[in-house]
């Protein structure tokens, strides 16, 4: 099996091409997304968003491998990919990064651990500051 193809052994959900979602999908499982989604998406699993794959809203997930289309900010809690295909117009939150070359992402990014590390030292802060 390709290795875009593999999931993680969960529920999978599946949106074909020429399928339109307009609404919020919330899942246990992972998802794979050929069609597209005019709405946020959250996952406790992986989603993969396919070659003909568009999103057109928010992405909270577990890991995600961006093929296709993303319009909208991605926090991903584990592994972000991002496919030499992948277009992504937004800001992300990730654990970890992987971009292939030829990759499109406009927009900010920041590692978690870099936030945890911002948030404490602002805890610190304050209780000194007391």
């Amino acid at each position: 099996m390709a290795k875009t193809m593999e999931m993680e052994n969960s529920p999978l959900n599946m949106i074909t091409d020429g399928t339109l979602i307009k609404g919020d999908i919330k899942a246990e499982g992972d998802f794979r997304l050929d069609g597209t989604l005019q709405g946020n998406i959250e996952l406790n699993g992986k989603l993969v968003v396919g070659d003909t794959g568009v999103v057109n809203g928010n992405v909270l997930c577990m890991n995600a491998n961006i093929i296709g289309s993303v319009n909208g900010n991605l926090s991903v809690k584990e592994l972000l990919s991002l496919h030499s295909t992948a277009r992504v117009r937004g800001d992300i939150l990730i654990n970890k990064l992987s971009i292939e070359p030829g990759a499109v992402f406009s927009g900010k990014c920041r590692m978690i651990d870099e936030i945890r590390a911002q948030q404490e030292e602002e805890s610190v802060a304050e209780q000194n500051a007391e």
